[in-house]
């Protein structure tokens, strides 16, 4: 069993940051890739960035050079740090971990309960 709990959403002006965090409990063997993905009211969920477990990151083009991800394998944990928001980032933001437990042989896709970001003045 596989728990992933986010947190750091909230209310913020434009021009402000937020910083989230996705943290995994459980048995885990290891993981994969971290990633962090969003959905707006209408629309449909996208990829926002991602980190392997060698450190490459990948981001959106909407998020280069506002966003950082980053993770703490000791912790299991997965950050967003976003900087400069814009109104058009408001949205549920989701973790997702490519992982795998002790108690299995393959890796699996979880995904987080989802953290709303507001970005409003």
């Amino acid at each position: 069993q596989v728990h992933l709990v986010e947190s750091g959403g909230g209310l913020v002006q434009p021009g402000g940051s937020l910083r989230l965090s996705c943290a995994a409990s459980g048995i885990i063997f290891g993981i994969n890739r971290m990633g962090w993905y969003r959905q707006a009211p209408g629309k449909e969920r996208e990829l926002v960035a991602t980190i392997t477990s060698n450190g490459s990151t990948n981001y959106a083009d909407s998020v280069k050079g506002r966003f950082t991800i980053s993770r703490d394998n000791a912790k299991n944990t997965v950050y967003l740090q976003m900087n400069s928001l814009k109104p058009e980032d408001t949205a549920v933001y989701y973790c997702n971990l490519d992982l795998r437990l002790v108690t299995t042989f393959v890796y699996g896709d979880y995904w987080g309960q989802g953290t709303q970001v507001t970005v409003s003045s």
